[in-house]
Order: structure tokens, then sequence, then C-alpha cells
């Protein structure tokens, strides 16, 4: 009787990569279906190489994985079952994501482009854009990266707002500096000087009018809490119409104590609050200021605002509470820019 390799090949067979599979070994169980979908998936994708039979069972040395989710979840020591309590890593696709950042918005985009080329990896954009944005189309073709001109619909899927202005870019995303990094490119006390503390932060339009505000006044940088999950997004950069270009990030480090940190370099820490603060009106705001910021609903914690050096209320006529962060953060922005700034 002809062994399997003995067979004449049927029509079409010397395409199909299992036409050289072996046979199982003697009383060796065949594959789950789990494990035969798989590799009838990666022999018709090739996404990745073929096994045979006996190599899933064991009965011959594969070969070593090739990259992949599989591969980095053996990498990093998960399990390879889906069912396993071990945690997976991200998915390559997942992994992209956090690296990159979608920018839209005219401005936002123009600005990202301006600053850091080398940080752009893929280009959208509608026909009535082309013109205003040549020049990148010509480093994209310059530096073989792909750009597509799409329809305004299609970047409002890809967006997720009818608010693209025609254009978006993929940018590499730019990782936050520590606390320290951060104050060691300011100019040395008692040079003037503004850093904003934001507690509790989390609406992306909130932070981008905030970053838009202290591009324009001068601001030397924005801290986030260790802990906090508020990064840019692109809703934030397209609000921010480019001052998420200017304002740098600060994340501190676990180790670092921010307050102290702050009143090391002759920053004074100052609270901004609805009430039972100091008129801003009414006094010298310190050259050197790290200005506090809360949330919109719940306002900063209790524990901040005790920390605090000073505590600055924004009089009016009381009809509203107070003002939202970003027009609070524009108030303030602006007082210190005239008393340190403005001659």
């Amino acid at each position: 009787m002809n062994s399997h390799d003995d067979k004449p090949p049927r029509p079409g067979a010397g395409e199909n990569p299992w036409n050289s599979a072996r046979p199982r070994s003697p009383g060796a169980p065949r594959p789950d279906k789990r494990e035969r979908e798989r590799l009838r998936a990666a022999a018709t994708t090739g996404d990745a190489a073929p096994r045979r039979y006996s190599d899933a069972l064991g009965g011959a040395k594969s070969a070593p994985p090739r990259g992949g989710y599989a591969g980095a979840a053996r990498s990093y020591g998960a399990s390879e079952r889906t069912d396993s309590a071990a945690p997976l890593p991200p998915r390559p696709e997942t992994q992209q994501r956090q690296e990159e950042l979608r920018l839209f918005g005219i401005n936002a985009c123009s600005a990202a482009f301006a600053k850091r080329p080398q940080d752009l990896r893929k280009a959208y954009l509608t026909q009535d854009r082309i013109e205003q944005f040549k020049p990148m189309l010509a480093w994209c073709v310059q530096n073989k990266l792909g750009y597509r001109v799409v329809e305004s619909a299609d970047l409002a899927k890809l967006t997720a707002s009818q608010h693209h202005e025609g254009i978006c870019l993929e940018m590499r995303r730019q990782a936050p500096l520590g606390l320290a990094q951060l104050l060691a490119q300011l100019p040395v006390a008692p040079a003037p000087a503004v850093l904003v503390l934001l507690d509790g932060v989390g609406n992306p339009h909130n932070f981008g009018a905030v970053l838009r505000s202290a591009a324009n006044f001068g601001v030397a940088g924005v801290v986030l809490p260790q802990g906090s999950t508020l990064t840019l997004s692109g809703a934030a950069c397209r609000v921010a119409e480019g001052g998420a270009e200017i304002v740098p990030l600060a994340r501190p480090s676990a180790d670092e104590d921010t307050l102290a940190l702050l009143r090391g370099a002759g920053f004074t820490i100052a609270a901004t609050v609805p009430r039972d603060g100091g008129s801003l009106y009414a006094q010298a705001l310190p050259a050197r200021v790290a200005l506090v910021f809360g949330a919109e609903n719940e306002g900063m914690s209790a524990d901040l605002i005790a920390a605090a050096d000073r505590r600055l209320t924004i009089p009016g006529t009381g009809s509203v509470e107070s003002l939202n962060i970003a027009a609070s953060a524009a108030v303030v922005f602006a007082e210190h820019y005239r008393q340190h700034a403005a001659a």
C-alpha cells in the first residue's frame, strides 16, 4: 500500500503548503480543532511558517517563533492558552496606537509637522488641503511615508470628529518629561516662570484649552499627577491649536516629591480656588509660581489646597459659582503676564 507521500499530487497540490506534511506518529492524538484552525490559517495567509502536524505534537523540533502576538506572549512568560489568568502583552496594533497619536485640525497638524517632522508616520487629507500641505506631502514622498487623499466623511470616521478640518496625521507620541528634567530646562531663579499643576482634570477639551492659553502667555510647562491617566489626545491637541507642541508636559516619577522640587527651584505654590482666596488683582503675583487648577466638579483635593503657599480667587459678580478651568487658567496666566512679562 502506498504511503501518503507516494500518492500522485492532486491538481493544484503544488501550491498547497500542506502537501509535504507527514503523517502523525503512531498513537499520537489528533490536534484539537483550535490547533487545526490555527495551522490552516497560517498556511493560507502566510502570516507564519506552516508547521507539520508532527511538529505541533512535539514529534519534531519546530522553528522558533517569528514574532507576532503568540511569540510575544511566550517571550513575556505568559501562558499560550487564551483562557489563562496570566496577563498577555498588547497586540501589535494596540501597542502601535499607544505609541502613536492621531492628530487632526489645521493648526495642530501644522505645528506638529513644523516642530518634529521626523515623528510623522502617515497623513490623510482631503483634496482641498493638498495645496496647503504641499511641503508635508513632499516630505512624505522623500521619506517614503504613506499619505492618502480621502473624503471628508472618511476623515470623520478616522478621527471620530466632525472638526478634523480636512487633515489628519499619525505622529509618534512624545513621552512626558520627568519633573526634574523640566526644571532643568528653565531659567534659574529669580527669573520669572509659570508652571501649571492639574489635579483631577480629565476632560480633553479643557486640557487643550489650557494648553492653548499656556502657549499664548508663555507658561513654561504643565505638570500632570503621577497617577493620572490624563494624556494628550487628538481632541486635546485640536483644541490647543498648536499649543500642545509648544508647552512641555511633565509627569513626576514615583521617587520625585513634586512640591519639594518646585520649592527647591524657587517656585511658590498657588492654589486657585472659587472662594476664600486672596483676590487675583489685589496682590503682586510671585515671579516664579506653580499654579494649581482642579477638576470641574470635584475641584482640587483638600490636602493640596492645604499644602499650597497661597490661595488665589478670581473676583466676579457672583452670578455663577465659578469659571471653568480653561477660562480660569487664561485669566490667571494673563494677569501674571501683565505683571511680569508684558513690558
